[in-house]
């Protein structure tokens, strides 16, 4: 569906920086409101994209990771994934690198099967979906230094009650196994 042609978009008077962080970075953007000619400051994020991975053995389970999360202070059920590194500009070989960092495991068919924007209102960045299939543990994990990770392997059919029930919540998670659900369902993009 396309975008309606009503809602234009705002044009950029100036940017400036505010804050660089090893992260992110924030600006402030001033920019123009097209239906009423205003200005306004708008705060953005800038971020590295970043990549989850939906890594799949052969015999039907997803290779997920149990860890601490800082921002929710809670033990969170993920995929593996992470911020892409500045020297990364290949989403697939990004995602291959985490999955194989993070859990020991490495797969076939490795693709792009859906891209975010995680929160166009404050975020630049695009977080990357991929999946990896007939993974199988090969190496031993290189969690980096702020890393405390454990493996587990969850039956595919699981997954649904799983994102059900609130066993797991974040949020980025909860969207690629969407994708990827929805690609097992064969649901086609609309013409």
């Amino acid at each position: 569906m396309p975008p309606d042609p009503a809602v234009k978009s705002w044009p950029l008077v100036s940017s400036r920086p505010v804050a660089s962080y090893r992260i992110f970075s924030l600006r402030t953007d001033l920019k123009i409101n097209p239906r009423t000619g205003e200005k306004h400051d708008f705060f953005v994020l800038d971020c590295p994209d970043w990549v989850n991975v939906v890594p799949v053995t052969s015999d039907g389970r997803v290779v997920m990771i149990e860890q601490f999360r800082h921002g929710s202070n809670t033990v969170e059920l993920e995929i593996p994934g992470g911020v892409m590194d500045p020297h990364e500009s290949d989403p697939v070989a990004a995602g291959q690198r985490e999955l194989r960092e993070e859990t020991g495991y490495e797969g076939t068919r490795a693709r792009i099967i859906g891209r975010i924007f995680p929160n166009p209102a404050i975020q630049s960045n695009t977080c990357h979906t991929l999946l990896v299939e007939d993974c199988e543990l090969r190496h031993a994990t290189e969690f980096d230094h702020a890393e405390d990770i454990q493996v587990r392997l969850v039956p595919l059919d699981h997954i649904p009650h799983l994102i059900a029930s609130g066993r797991i919540r974040h949020a980025l998670v909860v969207v690629a196994l969407s994708h990827f659900l929805m690609l097992r369902r064969d649901v086609r993009t609309a013409p």
